[in-house]
């Protein structure tokens, strides 16, 4: 157990890793040691973010790829700031609300060419990297296509990942040719190459967003989506474009807690800590019945907000100063019984409980920090992989509604509401702490329990990702469905029995799920020591390395 260790810490699987120049984190080994060695050539937290998701592309295609979108938040030293990226992408142009009804559709569907919008992540790299930059893109690509010719090991939890998507997606357009080498998944231990990958990123590498926006890749897919039936185009691809935003934070217990506007989902993590700011979270101890029973309550109220707000404000005006606003959060806390759970609340004027992702954090010599988030969404996406590309396109268009008076509905040139979120803590106006926790509807359920355990219960880096984590599924959706009967608790094992018990007796409906509790990392840096902590858990293959 955690506890036997050393330091008696009662969650933490291992010590936190801790270097004097720079730091990353992410899902898998190689990923994280491709952006060390980056750091070491002389390239920024950036460049070596780039260089870790490039490489995730190939080793870990069961939560991201080039077919997806991203997220980002830097801190630049420099300016002593936070800049946000929204890399997600639109709706095909030529397909509308009416086009999906008069198909007879009530939602449209998880997989195939319907639900494929633009893959924001490549524009998101060079985005990034024209900002941030310092070596060349080719520099910065080339371990990913040096692995995706030479092959890389698979590691365990994404063999297992790996074999269940393709259960899903062998006959989908493209999908064996490229993810099942010798007709099966690869197992654990096992190289997986993937040289037409290699090709893609050696033509963004060249020519950066216009060798994938532009030109082969992006006549090759709307070609393909034509001939599946769908509508994203090449011109789709073209028109795309990054958006920079402003960070959005609300300070709990003095550390400022920051995220992204929508049409991500990040501030339901905030809504979620402005409620529980009103409890006294660490008097109640953490796994006590109040500390599980306050916190699901409050993610219930939040999420009843995301499922009638969060849209693309490009097209929706979403209320967020109101919605992350400290008076609005004593009134949503006003509303929770303690002795009792609800069955279901009113928005204030999990479909989504899906969802793999990656996410990564690196920080530099010169104190710049990058929480990165990029994904596929339902694993490899679509299940659509355009001819000789090496990738799968991602079907976030899913996540739109075809209620016509829905905030989130589908809208042609539109961003769906998005679930991955990445996330970052100042404190005093310094850089404290970057982080994510990757999983669909878990991660700002996650973030605000990461924030808790680190501010409420006083848990170091390490331990706040490894301590048992709560998941509460079948909130209202985005999508239109609503909660009518309380949803779903799910907890990790190591919650005490009575809190399990007393939940019960208070109307909790408790199901046992093995997995979907997200993926963590971390990065806090210590101004005092001048030193960066790493940290990533045990749910994953992951690792942090520094040096």
């Amino acid at each position: 157990m955690a506890a036997d260790r050393l330091t008696g810490k009662p969650f933490a699987t291992r010590s936190e890793v801790i270097a004097k120049t720079g730091m990353a984190a992410t899902s898998h080994p190689l990923a994280t040691q491709v952006a060390v060695q980056t750091l070491q050539k002389g390239g920024s937290a950036v460049d070596a973010a780039i260089a870790a998701n490039a490489v995730l592309c190939l080793v870990e295609p069961t939560g991201c790829g080039v077919g997806g979108d991203l997220f980002a938040i830097v801190w630049n030293q420099a300016e002593k700031k936070l800049h946000g990226l929204n890399a997600s992408g639109r709706s095909p142009q030529h397909l509308t609300l009416q086009m999906l009804q008069d198909k007879g559709l009530t939602k449209i569907p998880a997989y195939g060419p319907l639900p494929v919008s633009v893959p924001g992540c490549v524009d998101g790299w060079c985005e990034l990297h024209g900002k941030f930059g310092k070596l060349p893109l080719e520099q910065v690509l080339a371990p990913a296509i040096e692995y995706a010719m030479a092959g890389a090991p698979i590691t365990e939890v994404i063999a297992y990942y790996w074999s269940g998507g393709v259960k899903t997606f062998k006959d989908y357009p493209g999908f064996s040719d490229v993810f099942m080498p010798n007709g099966r998944a690869p197992v654990k231990g096992e190289l997986f190459r993937n040289p037409m990958l290699a090709k893609t990123l050696s033509r963004i590498a060249a020519s950066g967003r216009n060798g994938f926006y532009t030109g082969h890749v992006a006549d090759t897919v709307g070609k393909f989506i034509a001939e599946q039936g769908g509508y994203l185009s090449a011109k789709d691809f073209s028109d795309h474009r990054s958006e920079w935003v402003d960070p959005v934070s609300l300070d709990y217990r003095g550390y400022k807690v920051w995220e992204l506007p929508p049409n991500g989902q990040g501030i339901a993590a905030l809504q979620i800590l402005g409620i529980m700011e009103n409890f006294d979270v660490a008097g109640m101890g953490f796994g006590s019945t109040e500390h599980v029973h306050a916190f699901i309550e409050a993610k219930k109220l939040a999420f009843e907000d995301r499922a009638h707000f969060y849209a693309d404000m490009k097209f929706a005006n979403v209320p967020v100063d109101k919605l992350v606003s400290s008076n609005y959060a004593k009134k949503r806390f006003a509303q929770i019984d303690m002795s009792r759970a609800a069955k279901s609340y009113d928005a204030g004027t999990e479909l989504i409980e899906s969802g793999d992702t990656i996410y990564l954090t690196v920080a530099d010599k010169d104190r710049n920090m990058v929480s990165f988030i990029q994904s596929n969404f339902r694993g490899f996406g679509s299940g659509m992989c355009p001819p000789g590309l090496g990738f799968c396109l991602q079907d976030r268009g899913e996540l739109f509604s075809l209620d016509p008076n829905h905030a989130n509905k589908f809208e042609p040139g539109k961003r769906p509401f998005h679930t991955i979120i990445p996330a970052f803590i100042t404190k005093d106006g310094k850089p404290f702490m970057s982080f994510g926790v990757m999983g669909g509807a878990m991660q700002p359920q996650g973030h605000a329990q990461i924030v808790m355990n680190v501010v409420d219960f006083g848990m170091n880096l390490q331990e706040a990702g490894d301590a048992p984590r709560i998941r509460h599924t079948r909130s209202s959706q985005p999508t239109g469905e609503s909660m009518t009967d309380g949803g779903s608790v799910h907890l990790e094992s190591e919650f005490p029995a009575v809190t399990v018990r007393e939940l019960l007796k208070r109307g909790h409906k408790i199901e046992p799920s093995v997995g979907g509790y997200g993926g963590y990392q971390a990065i806090r840096y210590d101004a005092e020591l001048d030193v960066y902590f790493g940290a990533s858990e045990s749910r994953k293959d992951g690792m942090a390395s520094g040096y």
